[in-house]
């Protein structure tokens, strides 16, 4: 027996069995044929997904989706929207178990306005001042306000759109939010303490 877990087509009862929680995670997916794109999830539950894209898959299409925080999702397309589309997860219920822990955090940083890095201690770098290259390849030097193992507070005269994709030194990472003087950076994942101080 599959036990793999999937709403039946238009069975809204299912679908509603799972609490669906706004968030803003970047990713990428992989359609049937193997083509790759880059996508955002809007909101999400352990039964399905919202993904905001430019690709528009087909109704009915198997999709694999990677997300920031979440890690690898497969599932079925179930409704295409202006500008995105809506999956059911094909999951076991162990893996819908630890999805769901997962949404239950994301929900509560949100809504804490916490970001994650407060866990992590603070790191001074000897030298604060650094490059960012944005999406398009330009690069500005920026100075460091504040360092941690999963972010960071730059000074800085560019602003760059919530959500872009940046890199600080060598990490990857996103805009997460502006402040009055620059950005906050979250990196796509937790750093050793060993790789910042060679900044």
């Amino acid at each position: 027996m599959n036990n793999l877990a999937t709403a039946p087509e238009g069975d809204q009862a299912e679908r509603r069995r799972f609490h669906r929680v706004a968030v803003d995670l970047l990713g990428r997916f992989m359609l049937e044929d193997q083509s790759e794109y880059p996508c955002r999830v809007q909101n999400m539950s352990a039964g399905d997904i919202a993904v905001l894209t430019a690709a528009m898959p087909r109704k009915d299409e198997r999709v694999i989706l990677y997300a920031d925080h979440i890690g690898r999702l497969e599932g079925l397309v179930t409704r295409v929207f202006s500008g995105g589309f809506a999956m059911n997860l094909r999951v076991t219920e162990r893996k819908r178990e630890k999805l769901a822990a997962q949404i239950t955090w994301l929900a509560n940083r949100h809504e804490l306005d916490l970001p994650e890095d407060r866990r992590h201690e603070r790191i001074h770098p000897k030298n604060p001042f650094i490059d960012i290259a944005l999406e398009d390849g330009r690069t500005y030097k920026v100075r460091i306000i504040d360092l941690s193992l999963s972010g960071a507070a730059v000074k800085s005269d560019v602003r760059p759109a919530l959500g872009s994709r940046i890199r600080l030194g060598t990490m990857q990472g996103r805009v997460v939010r502006h402040l009055e003087e620059g950005l906050a950076i979250e990196f796509a994942a937790v750093q050793l303490r060993e790789t910042l101080e060679k900044l």
